[in-house]
């Protein structure tokens, strides 16, 4: 990803500019450098995401190999175990070692999996989208900060107007209309490719879970009428009372009805 400076620098030479690219962030006073510390955030975020978001890191081929051999030989224990160690960390083993250790403490067992895999991805999408949030952010807060530092731009433009003598000079106006306008450029530079890369990790984003969903219901068909919930052990059963036995060739009393 090209950085909002870079693009900045392109614009002014395309505009024959004489001047640098320093003097124009210069320009922009303390509103250009928030903004210019905004797209470093932005594209460390966008660089970040892209990393992460990928079918390879968030359900590793490996790791659905091992956890679909495990649950096809009905070890419940031993997959949870699987996706609580460190080392297999990923989106599916925080979502699937969830869903399982929920069932395995539910009275209901794994006729509950379905809704417990659906919560777990809620969680775990919500946190992966976090990040993502804040390239949003940052798409939506740099075109107000560029804003603002047009009006400030402004209202200095008019104040050294109002306090001047006669007519005003040209150079006396042009550190504030440098701020206003130059505020204005950095912040639309730093928001439209926010923004657009924004859209584009929501949509990859939304593309990956739905893989990520395919291979939770190809795991999951291993449970289907599988381990049942836990259930109290049974009493001992009592004893018959004996019988008196009787003894053979000694007929009952017969008593006249």
């Amino acid at each position: 990803m090209t950085h909002p400076l870079a693009t900045l620098g392109l614009l002014l030479a395309q505009d024959g500019s004489s001047k640098s690219l320093l003097q124009y962030v210069n320009s922009g006073g303390w509103i250009g450098y928030v903004i210019i510390l905004l797209s470093f955030v932005a594209v460390g975020l966008i660089i970040t995401q892209l990393i992460r978001i990928r079918i390879a890191a968030l359900a590793p081929a490996e790791t659905r190999f091992n956890l679909e051999q495990l649950l096809s030989r009905g070890e419940v224990k031993e997959s949870i175990a699987f996706c609580q160690d460190p080392a297999n960390d990923s989106f599916l083993t925080r979502l699937f070692g969830a869903a399982l250790t929920r069932c395995s403490r539910s009275p209901f067992g794994f006729l509950e999996l379905k809704s417990a895999l659906e919560e777990a991805g809620q969680l775990e999408t919500a946190r992966l989208n976090r990040a993502t949030d804040a390239v949003g952010l940052i798409a939506s807060v740099a075109p107000m900060l560029g804003l603002l530092g047009t009006v400030v731009g402004m209202v200095g433009a008019f104040e050294t107007i109002s306090v001047s003598e006669g007519v005003t000079r040209p150079d006396q106006l042009a550190g504030s209309i440098s701020l206003a306008l130059i505020t204005t450029v950095m912040g639309l530079i730093v928001a439209i490719p926010a923004t657009a890369m924004y859209t584009y990790l929501r949509n990859r984003m939304d593309h990956c879970a739905a893989s990520v969903a395919e291979t939770t219901e190809q795991l999951a068909s291993h449970l289907e009428g599988g381990a049942a919930p836990p259930r109290a052990a049974a009493a001992p059963a009592r004893p018959a009372s004996p019988r008196p036995a009787t003894k053979p060739g000694v007929a009952r009393e017969v008593r006249p009805a």
